[in-house]
């Protein structure tokens, strides 16, 4: 008889289990909610990693280290900057959500250190887009590898600074 009270000691437990089951089940099918993105402060060179895209292209691609971010919402937000070969310098500041292979694009950079909001800020697909695609390569190669998210911006600075995987 020893044996019935040492099982009844054990069904809270169990219950619990079951009810900490309950509750990760409900957690999942919360909908998703991204945070309000604040633009970050204009990159400087010195700041400014660079990362390979293909050798396909005479660009040169950079992130700003200052302003990378991992949020809540487990959007990776971060500062472009594309050096083309002829001279142009393209800034911009962008998300990407691992859990979808999305991108978004939040604003554009100016020479003169300002921003302006980007028209078309959806959330877009970046898996199918071109081998030419520095969002494509951010993703795969430095802030969701294997579609996982980096688990903070030092881990994402860390990632870039070591080269592709």
């Amino acid at each position: 008889m020893k044996i019935l009270p040492a099982l009844l000691l054990l069904l809270p437990l169990t219950a619990r289990g079951a009810w900490m089951d309950f509750d990760h089940e409900f957690e999942q099918d919360k909908p998703w909610t991204e945070v309000a993105a604040q633009l970050p402060a204009y990159p400087k060179d010195p700041d400014l990693i660079p990362f390979e895209v293909s050798s396909a292209t005479n660009n040169r691609f950079f992130v700003d280290a200052k302003s990378i971010s991992v949020g809540p919402d487990k959007v990776v937000r971060y500062t472009a900057v594309v050096k083309a070969a002829g001279g142009a310098t393209n800034v911009s500041y962008e998300g990407i959500r691992c859990d979808t292979a999305e991108r978004r694009l939040y604003a554009y950079g100016h020479p003169d250190g300002t921003w302006s909001r980007a028209r078309d800020s959806g959330w877009h697909d970046i898996r199918l887009r071109s081998l030419l695609s520095y969002r494509k390569a951010l993703y795969e190669d430095h802030f969701c590898p294997d579609g996982v998210t980096v688990r903070d911006a030092k881990a994402a600075v860390e990632s870039l600074r070591r080269g592709v995987r």
